[in-house]
């Protein structure tokens, strides 16, 4: 009989929650940004939708907050290989602020940039049918400066860098037009279930 080696219990199951190549941060919500964080003052806050849309529309903080807001359960992946499970956010849903714009029939596209001047693309399907909200609480607490705050871009069936931070409006577009990292080598579109971290990935 082989001998046995103290402590062996074979190899752990892997979370089905983790997409490939991730690992569970537990507690801890990294913090990584590719500029510093900006202070806003929610007095001169706005959030605008423009482009290839019917009507142009800016909200100011008060107004956006006065719009029916929801809540979304669920996991976050960031490229950089940490998840984070059980997370709680609240805020509008991206489909009542596209509404109110109406987006015409070629945009197929948006570009969401941030007050700090931070941009990111995606397919508006990613942002649509209720995959995507403009965020304003997370874990039921005022979403912090350092994580975005006062208000970020929520997408989180992709990887976290398309969440951005501080966002200040999403302009709608017919081709895609790659954003801040997308430029510097990440992934057109970045599904973290097929690891799309990287282009040609």
């Amino acid at each position: 009989m082989p001998p046995v080696t103290r402590g062996f219990v074979g190899r752990r199951p892997r979370d089905r929650r983790l997409p490939p190549g991730q690992y569970d941060a537990g507690d801890q919500w990294p913090v990584l940004t590719a500029e510093r964080a900006p202070t806003l003052d929610t007095a001169r806050w706005t959030f605008r939708i423009d482009g290839l849309v019917q009507r142009p529309v800016e909200w100011t903080w008060d107004e956006i907050r006065a719009l029916p807001r929801e809540r979304w359960d669920g996991d976050i992946h960031c490229v950089t290989t940490w998840s984070k499970f059980g997370m709680r956010w609240s805020g509008v849903a991206v489909d009542t602020l596209l509404e109110a714009a109406g987006p015409l029939p070629e945009a197929r596209f948006a570009v969401a940039h941030s007050h700090s001047g931070y941009t990111t693309n995606m397919p508006l399907s990613d942002l649509t049918g209720g995959r995507a909200w403009l965020a304003f609480e997370a874990q039921g607490a005022p979403l912090t400066r350092e994580h975005g705050g006062p208000a970020r871009l929520l997408v989180p069936h992709l990887y976290f860098w398309k969440s951005a931070k501080w966002v200040a409006g999403l302009r709608l577009t017919a081709e895609d037009e790659p954003g801040f990292w997308e430029r510097n080598g990440y992934h057109d579109r970045g599904d973290p279930w097929s690891e799309q971290r990287f282009q040609g990935d």
